[in-house]
């Protein structure tokens, strides 16, 4: 491979090279632009240089330096030795001697435009080779009745021809191929090449292609083969096999034998076949077989290698399900989410007049935190959707594990022991401390059941650079500084065969009703929308270790000063005054929010949709104070009522309720300035939420809508 400054040949930049096509000059300027936001990317240009075709791969990488200045790296592209290449030997010495045995070479695109042509073309067709030039190949030829290819040539005339088709680099999007080389022969013609130079040629040109080529004579036996085909099949050259159901299982043989002796003799048109190889492959192959008749080569195939574009239809299928199974959750929760609103308000409305030492005071305990539990179970589903509403916080990681610490040990049991290792100088993350602790409790209590009741839970924090990251390898994972929580037992460990499948939802090892499957799902959930990232390692026998890497947060001043002023306002007197507007379609979720709101000494007005509410502000001599709406309502939604309503009274204050996520709704509300309370909330969370809207000044003029936690 030539030096990047040999390609470059002195020019300053790669947008200033020689012969760059201008309209490839727009995408450069993008692929800068987007490595200084991702840190790296990758395109390809097409390069002329004295009637030369080159494509180049183009790397561009953002430099860790205080400048910002971006590191290019230009190299000849694989395409260079397909399409490119096909182009420079039909326009050089090796058209020519082709030319010479009355053999046209034709180089098109994907498209079938022609790139490049030998004399002989010229000559079989009657035309100047420059007349051919740019030329459609569905304007040059076109099939009669019996599949014969007929040239239309420059004297009007129908010339019938031999034209047999390879196909170039099948790289394009849908592995499509992106160019092609055509061998043109006049019907007369009897032989390919007549030997010596010319055949040694034409073979050199196939063993460059990409991928497996070869040619079969009427009888189904090889008459050549190409270096990428016996690469692919396991073979060696000088032990080349007579036929190719040699090369195939036992039960794909009589299909390939058949097919190939129809197509060469032209009975069957040119098919695809889906083969397995003999030596205990396991992957299939593709084996296009086309017929040519072109002297003793009957039919040429061409073997394929799908694996990859097989193994990335699967991702594709696993990403649909994941997203299906994540709106499925979506949906379940919003209904189960209004059921536990309603519960869990009645509970503590009833636990109000009912004193510790009640009869019943134990019994509507328990319907509560059972109605907890529940919710609990509800966040899990959205979690592994990355659904979950989070209340982020700026927090320690050792501090969230200290005192997660006696919770653990008596999970743990007293047969495991429980270490934990806090590295020094640890930087800040923000994070959900409550969903956070969910990720260390479900991480341990795997790692418990891994170790089947007797073993070694070790626990460690450090922080690492962004030159530790890089020198990881995790592609996916942008250098910058982490916050590492390594999570370490010694139990059984993951077999390799499970350890790509561990944060599918509903995927388990453990028995029929030990697991759920949705344990390691929510933790990749909560993890990836904290902006972290979680890899998981394992040896059988030796125990799995999960690495949890959340990016240090930098809190701006004054950020850390409206931190700090939350945290030092006490929220202790929930009651207050105003009037309250309640705009919720769920009657049970309306009534106990209803009578929570008047036993804290508000006016509470209330509507089961947009309409009513609108109307209901319209009869009114005062504004309201609040307007409490659910999001997501028949005829109206939320939104749209708030839009309504402050184009009467803009500096109206808002609170959106919702049993969707707050990240969901994020992206579609366009509503300045609004409070957001997900469901299910206590009357406690309610009171508060209220007291500190009314309490709040409204902002004025804002140019930035959205929802405030």
């Amino acid at each position: 491979m030539p030096p990047t400054g040999e390609i470059c040949a002195g020019y300053p930049s790669p947008f200033e090279l020689a012969g760059i096509d201008p309209e490839a000059r727009a995408p450069l300027e993008r692929l800068a632009q987007q490595a200084r936001r991702d840190g790296t990317a990758r395109a390809s240009v097409t390069r002329v240089v004295e009637g030369r075709h080159s494509e180049l791969d183009v790397h561009c990488r953002r430099a860790d330096d205080p400048a910002g200045h971006l590191l290019w790296r230009v190299s000849p592209s694989e395409r260079s030795l397909t399409l490119a290449g096909a182009v420079n030997v039909a326009a050089g010495h090796v058209g020519d001697w082709l030319s010479q045995a009355d053999i046209g070479l034709i180089a098109a695109d994907g498209d079938g435009q022609v790139l490049a042509i030998n004399a002989a073309c010229g000559r079989i067709s009657g035309y100047d080779a420059s007349e051919l030039m740019g030329r459609n190949l569905t304007a040059l030829f076109a099939l009669a009745d019996d599949s014969e290819v007929l040239l239309r040539a420059a004297d009007g005339s129908s010339v019938p021809v031999r034209l047999a088709e390879i196909p170039l680099a099948p790289q394009g999007r849908g592995g499509e191929a992106f160019g092609y080389v055509y061998l043109l022969l006049r019907e007369t013609a009897h032989t390919v090449v007549a030997g010596g130079a010319a055949d040694d040629i034409v073979h050199g040109l196939l063993d460059s292609l990409p991928f497996g080529f070869a040619t079969v004579d009427r009888d189904s036996r090889f008459r050549y083969i190409n270096r990428a085909f016996t690469h692919a099949v396991g073979i060696k050259p000088e032990a080349t096999p007579l036929y190719p159901v040699d090369l195939v299982h036992e039960e794909d043989a009589s299909m390939v034998a058949e097919v190939v002796r129809s197509v060469a003799s032209g009975r069957l048109p040119n098919r695809d076949l889906q083969v397995r190889l003999r030596g205990g492959r396991a992957d299939p192959v593709r084996l296009s077989i086309a017929h040519i008749g072109i002297g003793d080569a009957a039919a040429v195939i061409a073997l394929r290698d799908d694996a990859e574009q097989r193994r990335l239809q699967q991702q594709i299928t696993q990403a649909t399900k994941m997203q299906a199974v994540g709106q499925l959750a979506g949906g379940i929760a919003h209904d189960f989410n209004n059921i536990l609103t309603a519960i869990i308000g009645y509970c503590d409305l009833m636990l109000l007049r009912h004193a510790p030492g009640d009869a019943d005071f134990g019994d509507l305990n328990q319907i509560r935190q059972n109605a907890n539990r529940a919710a609990n179970l509800v966040r899990q589903l959205l979690a592994f959707s990355r659904q979950q509403t989070l209340r982020p916080q700026i927090l320690q990681v050792s501090d969230v594990l200290a005192e997660l610490s006696n919770l653990l040990k008596r999970l743990m049991g007293e047969t495991i022991t429980l270490n934990m290792i806090h590295g020094r100088n640890l930087g800040p993350v923000r994070a959900d401390p409550g969903q956070l602790e969910q990720v260390i409790v479900n991480l341990a209590v795997n790692a418990r059941d891994a170790m089947g009741g007797s073993g070694e839970l070790t626990i460690r924090t450090y922080q690492v650079a962004p030159e530790e990251v890089k020198k990881l390898g995790y592609q996916i994972m942008p250098p910058a500084d982490y916050v590492v929580i390594a999570v370490t037992d010694t139990g059984h460990g993951i077999p390799k065969e499970h350890l790509g499948k561990i944060f599918e939802p509903f995927f388990t090892t453990k028995e029929v009703g030990k697991g759920t499957g949705l344990g390691l799902s929510t933790v990749y959930g909560i993890v990836k929308q904290t902006g972290g990232f979680i890899f998981a390692d394992s040896e059988v026998g030796r125990g799995t270790t999960f690495t949890i890497y959340l990016p240090v947060y930098i809190a701006a001043p004054e950020e850390q000063a409206v931190e700090e002023a939350k945290a030092a306002e006490a929220v202790s007197d929930t009651w207050g005054h105003g009037t309250v507007l309640l705009v919720e379609d769920e009657a049970m979720v309306r009534a106990v929010a209803k009578r929570a709101l008047e036993r804290k000494g508000y006016n509470v007005l209330t509507a089961n949709n947009g309409e009513e509410a609108l109307e209901v502000m319209e009869g009114l001599d005062q504004p309201v104070d609040l307007l409490i709406s659910d999001v997501v309502m028949p005829s109206m939604d939320g939104p749209t009522l708030v839009r309504h309503a402050r184009e009467r009274h803009p500096d109206l204050r808002i609170i959106f309720i919702s049993g969707y996520a707050e990240e969901q709704l994020r992206r579609s509300i366009d509503v300045p300035d609004v409070a957001f309370l997900p469901k299910p909330f206590s009357v406690q969370e309610l009171a508060e939420a209220v007291r500190e809207a009314i309490g709040r000044k409204p902002a004025q003029n804002e140019s930035s809508g959205g929802i405030t936690a």
